[in-house]
């Protein structure tokens, strides 16, 4: 999965903010990246405190870019910028305390054109790493949410098998209007990863088979997305198996252009998605990444807390070649 990405980042090396200069894990990860030659990391923390972490760890650090928010010499113009973004809901002096902190400092970074993206939440919780990002670079024009997807792999004989699922992290119960931004956001993401999308929104019901609410919402949904002049095909409501399998599809749907054959797949709601792509992650044995966040105007995520090296890595890659 990551060969394509590797390849298209060496092509075309962008920089990467890493909140957390000074934890272990995001060392390690930015020291193989740099030698490598993937991406640029760029590290927030003291530089004498982050050549300790370093030392201490047992990993190089030499030629990578280290920020200190707090000695940074175009601090006031960046105090100044937050403060015209914020008008109205945030002063000065609050917008220069949250500057003091890697998450607000690092976000300004992508905000103002110095890093194409941001990779956080080793120490920092999601919601300090979305917050900044809501606020400061803001959702993509036309959108209204923020949501998320994962990139599900698992190795094969003849390659991999990848497909994409959302929303599993982000939103709670989306409105028919919220899964329309989703299964476009998440297609845009798919074709990220080399996923060419077919999109299946996903119900307990399958054409009218079944009756709700939900079910409602969920056709709703995909006869919006069908009115609109979309670059990939979207069919729903779809149960998993219709989606999934061409032998069912053939049963209960067969003149859908993406039943049997769907690789995106758009949940109901967190209840759904959040256990689908662990049953894929648990008994499928499928590599799960993510949750990977969509709608922002520039690359933000936010990575698990307990999150190892390995992990940071590639989530960094997944970042980096977002546009």
């Amino acid at each position: 999965m990551f060969e394509n990405m590797i390849a298209k980042l060496k092509a075309n090396k962008r920089k990467l903010v890493f909140t957390e200069g000074l934890d272990p894990r995001i060392i390690e990860a930015a020291s193989r990246l740099h030698k490598d030659g993937i991406l640029a990391p760029l590290l927030l923390g003291n530089p004498n405190e982050v050549a300790a972490a370093a030392k201490a760890c047992g990993w190089s650090i030499d030629g990578i870019e280290i920020i200190d928010p707090l000695n940074y010499p175009d601090f006031e113009a960046m105090v100044a910028k937050m403060v015209e973004l914020r008008k109205g809901k945030m002063d000065e002096v609050a917008c220069r305390e949250a500057l003091s902190k890697s998450n607000y400092f690092g976000t300004m970074l992508v905000k103002m054109g110095l890093a194409h993206g941001l990779l956080g939440g080793a120490t920092y919780s999601t919601a300090d790493t979305v917050r900044p990002a809501l606020q400061l670079v803001k959702t993509r024009p036309g959108n209204k949410i923020v949501s998320s997807c994962f990139i599900m792999n698992r190795a094969t004989e003849n390659g991999a098998e990848k497909y994409v699922l959302a929303d599993c992290a982000i939103n709670l119960f989306p409105t028919e209007d919220e899964l329309v931004e989703i299964a476009v956001e998440t297609a845009r993401s798919a074709k990220a990863f080399d996923v060419e999308p077919k999109v299946a929104m996903l119900s307990y019901s399958t054409m009218g088979s079944g009756k709700g609410e939900s079910v409602d919402k969920v056709h709703n949904a995909t006869e919006k997305l069908k009115a609109m002049n979309l670059d990939f095909p979207v069919d729903g409501e779809l149960q998993f198996d219709a989606a999934f399998s061409p032998e069912v599809a053939k049963i209960k749907c067969s003149n859908s252009p993406v039943a049997g054959q769907a690789n995106t797949f758009i949940f109901p709601d967190i209840n759904a998605g959040n256990i689908g792509y662990k049953i894929a992650q648990r008994l499928g044995g499928f590599d799960a990444y993510g949750p990977i966040l969509q709608g922002l105007n520039a690359p933000i995520n936010d990575l698990s807390r307990g999150c190892n090296a390995e992990e940071v890595y590639k989530m960094a890659i997944i970042t980096a070649v977002l546009d």
